[in-house]
């Protein structure tokens, strides 16, 4: 059987120009930096709205670096002492009680003493042998105001008397009475008065001891129950008012102890329990 010929194959086609081939390659290069651009530059506007919108805190000034560590100082200052508070809401109730009385020369003598207000009366409580002897009494008020005033009660088995002025100032401040049952050994105890005269003076301590015994060295009545602190206790402060840390009354300063001839205080202090010195300006008693 006769079988034509195959035909002949196609001739090749001519290679692409190298030139065309760099142009597609060059092409294709510059497409895909122009979409990097294109991230980038997005990358960027949506960097710039943040910061319009967000706007990153104010930069810090030597004013507000002053203020800060002026706010750091004073947040570590201490708060006033617990004396200043307690001083602060006692004063406005001290008493200062001058008295005349007879002298062993004949003459007329004079005595000194403290008291303070307990009721809107106008009591004033003190120690009945600071007026026990007084042909006249004289108070004086926180306010400048003085007055006569007369012996309303005594109690001698507490050492204590209930004074009233005859000419009062127009505003009493009565002061604000504690609980003595309250009181440990160790609390903080404040000396109002006016030792020597020396009116409105406060002397700080802490109670020292309770339920103590004492007597006046002149032979006045034995008291039970006391009080002993060791807030110093002078003359003129006899009367005046023992307080807590909040000023609040606990006791009536009675008297000191001191082996020696003088009347000065060595560090042993007493004062009546102002629920029982109370009762005399007719408090109620526990």
């Amino acid at each position: 059987m006769f079988r034509p010929p195959a035909p002949p194959p196609p001739p090749p086609r001519p290679a692409a120009r190298p030139w065309r081939a760099r142009l597609r390659a060059t092409a294709g290069r510059l497409r895909r930096a122009a979409l990097f651009a294109a991230g980038v530059a997005a990358a960027l506007v949506a960097v710039a709205l943040f910061n319009v919108l967000e706007p990153g805190p104010a930069p810090i000034t030597a004013g507000a670096v002053d203020q800060a560590i002026s706010s750091a100082l004073a947040s570590q200052t201490p708060g006033p002492a617990l004396s200043v508070a307690a001083y602060a809401a006692i004063r406005p109730s001290l008493v200062l009680v001058r008295t005349q009385e007879p002298a062993p020369s004949g003459e007329v003598g004079s005595g000194l003493g403290s008291g303070v207000i307990v009721d809107t009366a106008g009591d004033i409580l003190t120690s009945l042998h600071v007026v026990a002897d007084a042909t006249a009494i004289q108070v004086t008020f926180a306010d400048g105001t003085t007055s006569p005033a007369q012996v309303q009660t005594r109690e001698a088995a507490q050492d204590i008397a209930v004074l009233r002025a005859d000419q009062p100032p127009a505003t009493l401040t009565p002061a604000t009475l504690g609980n003595p049952s309250a009181v440990r050994v160790g609390s903080e105890a404040y000396v109002v008065g006016n030792p020597f005269g020396l009116t409105g003076s406060l002397s700080a301590g802490v109670v020292s001891a309770l339920d103590r015994d004492f007597q006046e060295p002149d032979g006045g009545p034995l008291l039970h129950g006391l009080i002993q602190v060791d807030a110093a206790v002078n003359p003129g402060n006899s009367g005046g008012p023992l307080v807590d840390r909040d000023g609040r009354v606990i006791g009536i300063v009675t008297g000191l102890i001191n082996p020696t001839p003088e009347d000065v205080f060595i560090g042993i202090g007493f004062a009546v329990p102002i629920d029982v010195a109370g009762g005399a300006a007719g408090a109620p008693q526990d």
